[in-house]
């Protein structure tokens, strides 16, 4: 059981139905994940959102390869709701099981392109050593481009807080899930 439980709806304030109401109106339709647990804070909440939308639907990356790095930080911090919320993001944006598959069992992935080998070689890289060596970085600039880099950084750094959060309020997978990792 979830160690915070989000604000009820009919208790919450103004300023945390209006996040509430951005929320559910968004691309997303549905207060899921760190977003319940990040409304007691509106202040917190709205920013945090707002960054989330934008890494998920408004990136200069196609959803495959923002997926992939997704799933990568879900996996490096066995963050078990991010891994189930987004497997089938990934799986629904075209990334192979056998992709993901490896991701979950850190293996070398089959991957079908430098774009989707670098998104998975950065964010591991990203996320375990807290920088991208001067090599990295260069080879990530030639694959994916200004922009490109840019949005995978923003993705490491705003799905590495949804992973904290999830597992510092031990966030509920669904009735019937099980753990994958």
């Amino acid at each position: 059981m979830a160690r915070l439980a989000p604000p009820a709806l009919d208790e919450m304030t103004d300023a945390q139905k209006e996040v509430a109401e951005a929320i559910l109106s968004g691309p997303r339709g549905a207060i899921v994940g760190p977003l319940g647990f990040w409304l007691h804070r509106p202040g917190l909440a709205a920013p945090a959102q707002e960054v989330g939308a934008y890494c998920r639907f408004g990136s200069s990356l196609p959803p495959n390869l923002s997926e992939i790095a997704i799933c990568t930080v879900a996996r490096v911090w066995n963050a078990q709701f991010e891994w189930y919320a987004h497997k089938n993001l990934a799986l629904d944006a075209g990334v192979p099981i056998e992709i993901l598959d490896a991701i979950r069992d850190r293996t070398p992935p089959p991957f079908r392109d430098e774009k989707e080998a670098m998104c998975h070689e950065f964010t591991l890289a990203v996320q375990t050593e807290r920088t991208a060596s001067q090599a990295l970085y260069d080879r990530a600039l030639a694959v994916l481009g200004r922009d490109g880099l840019v949005d995978l950084v923003a993705i490491n750094g705003y799905y590495c807080m949804v992973s904290l959060t999830l597992n510092v309020f031990d966030a509920d997978l669904p009735e019937g899930v099980e753990p994958e990792m």
